[in-house]
């Protein structure tokens, strides 16, 4: 029953000058309220008992998993579909999502919406405090990173630790400072990035597990390492001498490559022109010698005929030889030419260099 304050409202406008309500008028209205009556309780207790039952179903998603408190502590797990639990304040259920991938950022905060990691730099901003780490060989490196996890355990999650996710997020940085202060500053600017994600990762299960949070690692993914600003410019003037250092032993290399195989076919040649050569001639003693002894042999059978029959031969094979330049004269002619030794045909002889005096 509520007041007619419309009615008293009119009222007031149709009093002389606008005068406000009488006390009669209120003692009225008052008088009415006082004489209305409620629905029975009859009615009314049955309907609150039915909400309070039917407040005890849920429904657990297909990604989710049902956990039922009774009195604030773990009661059971419940699968996906519709479920029952005694309804409060006896009992409550959680449903946390257990199949979804969640991510930490660690050195940097994403300012807009999540781009490729080619344009993660773009879209963030670098926090110090987290990013500085100092590596094994006492050098500073900014690493950025991204920790991608989901629950594996619901029951641990929602009652074994506070805070899970500033658990993991301790957990992760001191994983990583860590690894990196294990290794050298090379290691995590070039070649070693995927070793200490993997050793990250590992770390970070072991420190959650003895937690017993709850949470599974699924990957560590390092976003943007580099120098500090502070001395970038020195790290690339490095950067580009390694570079060139790695240059010249390619260079050096390849010459190497190039002029070994060429050097050992070289000898090799040599070594078998000599071998050839050395056959050759063993082999042509042999014959002479072998050729010399079956003449020797039939020279003591026959002494003239054999010293007549080596001259015609020896004749026979300068005459036969075109090389050679030959003159005929008989001995007639012989007697009266003058004898003539062709010096211009010989070969020039090196003039000696005089023996310098000892001093």
């Amino acid at each position: 029953m509520n007041w007619d304050w419309e009615k008293l409202q009119k009222q007031q406008q149709g009093r002389p000058g606008g005068k406000p309500p009488s006390f009669d008028d209120f003692q009225v209205q008052f008088d009415k309220f006082k004489n209305f009556k409620l629905p029975g309780w009859k009615l009314i207790v049955p309907i609150i008992i039915i909400l309070w039952v039917a407040s005890g179903f849920y429904i657990v998603e297909p990604d989710e998993v049902g956990v039922v408190k009774r009195f604030g502590q773990y009661n059971r797990i419940t699968t996906a579909g519709p479920n029952y639990h005694i309804p409060f304040p006896v009992e409550s259920a959680l449903t946390p999502k257990v199949t979804q991938i969640r991510r930490v950022e660690f050195g940097f905060r994403s300012t807009g919406r999540p781009l490729s990691r080619d344009f993660q730099q773009g879209v963030s901003r670098e926090v110090k405090e987290e990013s500085l780490m100092l590596t094994g060989d006492e050098n500073i490196v900014s690493v950025q990173f991204i920790v991608q996890y989901l629950i594996k355990d619901a029951k641990n999650y929602l009652f074994n630790v506070n805070d899970p996710e500033q658990t993991l997020a301790h957990a992760g940085e001191a994983a990583m400072r860590e690894v990196i202060g294990n290794g050298r500053i090379d290691d995590a600017l070039t070649t070693g990035k995927q070793e200490i994600q993997v050793q990250t990762r590992e770390l970070m299960q072991s420190i959650l597990d003895s937690y017993e949070t709850g949470l599974s690692v699924v990957a560590v993914q390092m976003q943007n390492v580099h120098p500090p600003d502070e001395v970038i410019d020195a790290f690339k003037d490095v950067a580009s001498a390694r570079e060139d250092k790695s240059r010249y032993i390619n260079e050096a290399e390849a010459y190497q490559r190039d002029i070994l195989p060429k050097a050992r076919g070289e000898a090799a040649r040599i070594t078998n022109a000599a071998q050839a050569y050395k056959e050759a001639k063993v082999r042509k003693a042999e014959g002479d010698a072998a050729r010399f002894l079956s003449v020797l042999a039939e020279y003591n059978k026959a002494k003239d005929i054999t010293r007549k029959r080596l001259y015609l031969e020896t004749m026979e094979a300068i005459l036969a030889n075109p090389e050679v330049e030959k003159v005929i004269l008989s001995d007639d002619a012989l007697k009266k030419a003058v004898p003539y030794l062709p010096l211009e045909k010989l070969p020039a002889a090196k003039p000696q260099q005089a023996p310098q005096a000892k001093q």
